[in-house]
């Protein structure tokens, strides 16, 4: 059995250590129960209340495999999209563009030749006033589609693998163009319902005074960083991605809050269908996804999800077979289909400010640690 303490004792030491304010992890092996730890407090400026088991966090990056990589998969189960459809054929306004002519698997693998980021937010909206309805942020998305569309590639297509927003941005584009639906609307309608209801989703402007008071009576929502686009606000169930803000909140790349057992519900519709059980996704999808697809060139990227490198953020012991992902804010999810060991940490270690990075050395701790009591470290990486 594992020493479930010594996993808490980890986690409130980087809370003294300033890791973070708080954080909760929650691990499922196998078919045992979840284990969920949490620590520390929601905030540090203005003092926060404890944090709980279902405190709600900005899930930041994870909405690239939680939400648009999890809606491309389903429309491709549909017939709705191909790995090898183009830009263009579901961007018109891309037509005549470099990246026009990249398919959906290169921006699934960072291949596509775009930047990873660029500022947009400033030149799309200048004032920090974030859209507050369905016209407005089309508006926006316009608007970014163009200054995507405009940007020069920074290296020969396939030749690297640079981790890009931007071709997220694109991506979750192609979802609402494909379905016919906001992103917000297919990720509930074919995500979120299907799996009973979770507790994640995109937080529009015009529902935040709503979702604030909904969520202060079951966790609350853990603030990341004060915002000089947004007139100096500590951001609070916004979305602390400023690109993402400026599209209104609903993007491809960033925009998902939710806490950590939603996390796990969709994570492991993933590790369900891999192993062939019941699940909104097919066992080959599933398996082509999270399959290292450039190893020739040094990329440890599979379709949306990466996958364990030397000096992975997953640690030592994860096999070569699990896929996982990174958010900016202070959140990851592994998986190692080979043990059905799922681990998600969610933290806001960018509040007070994003300068503070000691969760790099954190997050292969934590994992090895997880690893070795739930699991035992002789079993490490083989598969």
């Amino acid at each position: 059995m594992p020493d479930l303490s010594v996993i808490q004792t980890a986690l409130d030491r980087a809370v003294a250590d300033g890791v973070f304010p708080g954080a909760v992890l929650a691990v499922r092996c196998g078919d045992r129960a979840v284990c969920r730890f949490h620590a520390g407090q929601l905030s540090i400026f203005p003092p926060g209340p404890p944090v709980s088991a279902s405190t709600i966090y900005d899930l930041a990056s994870l909405t690239k495999p939680l939400a648009t990589v999890t809606s491309i998969a389903l429309l491709i189960q549909q017939g709705d999209l191909r790995l090898e459809d183009t830009v263009a054929e579901h961007l018109q306004e891309c037509a005549g563009t470099v990246i026009g002519s990249a398919t959906l698997r290169d921006l699934l693998t960072h291949s596509s030749g775009l930047p990873g980021w660029r500022p947009f937010y400033e030149r799309i909206n200048p004032e920090g006033e974030i859209p507050s309805s369905g016209e407005a942020r089309n508006r926006a998305k316009q608007a970014m589609l163009k200054s995507i569309g405009a940007e020069t590639p920074v290296y020969d297509r396939g030749s690297r693998s640079l981790y890009s927003d931007l071709g997220f941005m694109l991506l979750g584009m192609i979802v609402e163009r494909c379905s016919r639906r906001d992103l917000d609307c297919f990720f509930y309608d074919f995500i979120t319902i299907p799996l009973n209801g979770l507790r994640i989703e995109y937080v529009l402007r015009e529902r935040l005074n709503e979702f604030l008071a909904v969520a202060s009576r079951d966790g609350g929502v853990a603030p990341t960083e004060i915002d000089r686009w947004r007139q100096g606000r500590l951001l609070c169930g916004e979305v602390h991605d400023q690109n993402a803000a400026a599209l209104g909140g609903e993007a491809g790349h960033a925009g998902l809050f939710g806490n950590v057992d939603s996390v796990l519900a969709i994570t492991g519709e993933w590790l369900h269908a891999y192993h062939g059980r019941k699940a909104i996704l097919d066992q080959g999808i599933v398996r082509e996804f999270t399959r290292r697809q450039k190893p020739e060139v040094s990329s440890s990227w599979a379709l949306g999800w990466d996958t364990p490198s030397m000096q992975s953020s997953a640690g030592r012991y994860f096999a070569s077979r699990s896929f996982g992902h990174l958010g900016y804010t202070g959140t990851s999810i592994w998986i190692d289909p080979v043990r059905e060991l799922q681990v998600v940490l969610l933290s806001n270690r960018v509040h007070p400010t994003s300068e503070n990075e000691a969760i790099k050395k954190f997050r292969p701790i934590i994992h090895d640690l997880v690893y070795r009591e739930f699991v035992g470290s002789a079993y490490g990486r083989s598969g």
